[in-house]
């Protein structure tokens, strides 16, 4: 390891002085590292590793875009995995928490037919006459008619924002309250 990064640190020196040969060699060098440690932290995410290449191809253009603010007294190594890391944080950001599950795998125990009887459900009713009447409103336009943010603001004559402000609170007192029930 410390082979490589003496070697990737001197051909960084060289690509800043204007070494252009230098500079292909050093990013031929670094990539299947960058791959390989891409694969690796999608991995560990639950991510599928296809989207590797991506990452690594983001990750080349923010060294090269900012190739000049690296220190030349300092090793490239750590540098170069510093954006490396936050280039695979920023796309798992991206992504979300998203699992992919193929559904093939569980065909066999999805119900082919939905219940008869419906799911037992809470008294809705009961719950939101606790809330203020405009976080009762937005959730019950949301939660319980299924309407969006958007008709459930042009309804209410409220901007989006503020209804996403009373559904984050009535969830939070809704919450609150079942936690003491």
């Amino acid at each position: 390891m410390r082979g490589r990064d003496d070697e990737w640190t001197g051909l960084m020196r060289s690509a800043n002085a204007g070494d252009g040969a230098a500079y292909h060699r050093l990013l031929k060098s670094v990539t299947p590292v960058l791959r390989a440690g891409a694969r690796q932290g999608l991995a560990r995410a639950g991510q599928p590793p296809d989207q590797a290449e991506d990452i690594v191809q983001e990750i080349l253009i923010a060294v090269h875009l900012k190739r000049h603010t690296w220190d030349t007294n300092a090793a490239f190594a750590p540098w170069l995995f510093a954006i490396a890391r936050n280039k695979l944080i920023d796309a798992l950001r991206k992504r979300g928490r998203r699992i992919f599950v193929d559904i093939d795998d569980f065909s066999e125990t999805l119900p082919s037919q939905p219940p008869e009887e419906p799911l037992p459900t809470v008294d809705i009713a009961n719950h939101l006459g606790d809330l203020s009447p405009r976080q009762r409103d937005v959730l019950q336009s949301i939660a319980v008619e299924n309407a969006s943010i958007r008709e459930t603001a042009d309804r209410l004559s409220m901007t989006e924002g503020n209804v996403r402000v009373a559904l984050h609170r009535g969830l939070a007192s809704l919450a609150a309250k079942l936690r003491k029930d």
